[in-house]
């Protein structure tokens, strides 16, 4: 008796009806992107003009204000500091046109490689992640791939296990008993780990053949280097609205801020998607790092941000590498956004908290100044954070056309950089999507940093639970 095969539905649609659905379903996305991004421009000039119109009355609240005493502190402390972020601009500017990729080294001089995976509840992701690994470019023999899972409660580890089944002795695959957070995952492999570089990749993220070789070619050629951050890039941004919007995002913050932070030697976060770090730099931490604590709690997030911290305390350089690439799996809802920005914020804060206390002592021999400025303009955005809340809130009260109106037209002037910027490297029509966000960070998540500040404390990663049915 034969075993009978259920055909998909799909499959029941011959070829031309399949074609005219996918073409009607990237009609109605190309249609609604450019609904948005047409609907972004004009509330944009709608909101400049307007500030002309309003002109008198900014008048009278910027003398109504000088006339204060708190009002003028509050303008002089708001003007000094808005000279010191456009000074560091131009200075960030001057360091980016100095950045250049370290090239890759030749096989022979490649050092050998620990790859570490953890995964949580990622399904077949995960084995997309490790098939793309597998074929890289590097050599086989000095690479070693550790995949783990942390307690899944999905079908990763058979994902897992199939990636064993297609490529044999490459992978080790081992499994929690249960799920720990992402911090012990990886602390088992770089426990089990012989490679002279440890190299973390997120187990969403697709690398590209020449991505590990890339990433790593700068510790052969500047033994002073402790960890490199990878450039990453969105995997999921051909039709859903928020992954556009990040995707030009992410490439402001990797290919312009870490460029400039990697020519000061500082870049201050190696992100979870794709980052190196040497051995012998992890191992001096580790204890440290696995044990860290935060008001009196174990950290359980932000343990990219946490290593790349206490290796800079070494004196150790991090570095970026443009020519490292990785795509990743960004939230596409509201709500998975939120929550990723908030254990980003959270880190954030206890991290800044963790450098100030070593930034001003004599934590490497060489020039500390990149560095301190780094620290200094991260400091001050966090400080200035509820005072520009407190002051926003007023002004909503107060006069609230003239507060859209002048934020719309802070947003126009602000985001034409990135948009420039996006525009020069890959794609004039795609750089729009830096206005579209920036309206969304503003009115939609503004909220952000002063919660993660005050909830600093509290753990826990928020975006890697199955979807309650």
């Amino acid at each position: 008796m034969k075993t009978q095969t259920l055909i998909p539905t799909n499959i029941l649609f011959n070829s031309q009806e399949q074609n005219d659905t996918l073409i009607s379903k990237d009609s109605r996305s190309k249609l609604k992107n450019r609904i948005v991004l047409t609907a972004t421009m004009l509330l944009l000039l709608l909101g400049a003009s307007t500030v002309y119109f309003f002109q008198p009355d900014f008048s009278a609240f910027n003398e109504s204000r000088m006339n204060s005493p708190v009002g003028f502190t509050f303008l002089a402390i708001t003007i000094v500091l808005l000279l010191f972020k456009i000074s560091f601009l131009l200075y960030n500017i001057y360091l980016y046109f100095q950045y250049k990729v370290i090239e890759s080294v030749t096989d022979d001089l490649l050092p050998t490689c620990t790859v570490i995976v953890p995964a949580y509840n990622e399904g077949n992701l995960v084995f997309q992640t490790l098939m793309s690994i597998a074929n890289s470019d590097f050599p086989k023999h000095k690479l070693q791939i550790l995949a783990i899972d942390d307690g899944s409660k999905d079908d990763t580890w058979s994902w897992m296990k199939k990636a064993k089944e297609q490529l044999g002795d490459q992978i080790v695959v081992l499994q929690q008993p249960e799920n720990k957070g992402k911090r012990h995952a990886l602390y088992r492999g770089f426990n089990l780990g012989t490679g002279e570089i440890f190299v973390t990749i997120d187990s969403d993220s697709i690398i590209k053949s020449n991505t590990l070789r890339n990433l790593v070619s700068p510790f052969v050629t500047d033994q002073k280097c402790g960890a490199v951050a990878g450039n990453v890039r969105v995997l999921n941004n051909k039709n859903a609205i928020l992954p556009k919007m990040l995707n030009v995002s992410f490439v402001m913050s990797f290919e312009f801020v870490r460029s400039v932070e990697s020519q000061l030697g500082s870049v201050l976060c190696t992100p979870g998607a794709l980052a190196a770090y040497r051995s012998s730099a992890v191992f001096k931490c580790l204890p440290e790092w696995i044990n860290q604590t935060f008001m009196g709690a174990a950290s359980d997030i932000g343990e990219d941000r946490a290593m790349t911290n206490m290796i800079l305390k070494q004196g150790k350089k991090v570095l970026f590498q443009r020519n490292a690439i990785v795509l990743t799996d960004v939230p596409e809802k509201y709500q998975g956004l939120y929550k990723m920005f908030i254990r980003w914020g959270r880190s954030n804060v206890r991290e800044n908290l963790a450098m100030a206390k070593y930034v001003f002592t004599n934590f490497k021999k060489e020039s500390k100044v990149g560095t301190r400025l780094l620290f200094a303009n991260q400091f001050l955005t966090l400080a200035m954070t509820y005072p520009f809340l407190l002051f926003m809130l007023y002004f909503i009260v107060v006069h609230p056309l003239l507060f859209l109106s002048s934020t719309l037209l802070g947003i126009l002037i602000i985001s034409s950089f990135p948009v420039l910027f996006y525009a020069k490297r890959y794609s004039a029509s795609e750089s729009l999507w830096a206005y579209a966000y920036s309206i969304l960070f503003t009115f939609g998540l503004f909220w952000i940093s002063p919660y993660a500040i005050a909830t600093a404390g509290k753990s826990g990663w928020l975006t890697r639970e199955l979807p309650q049915k």
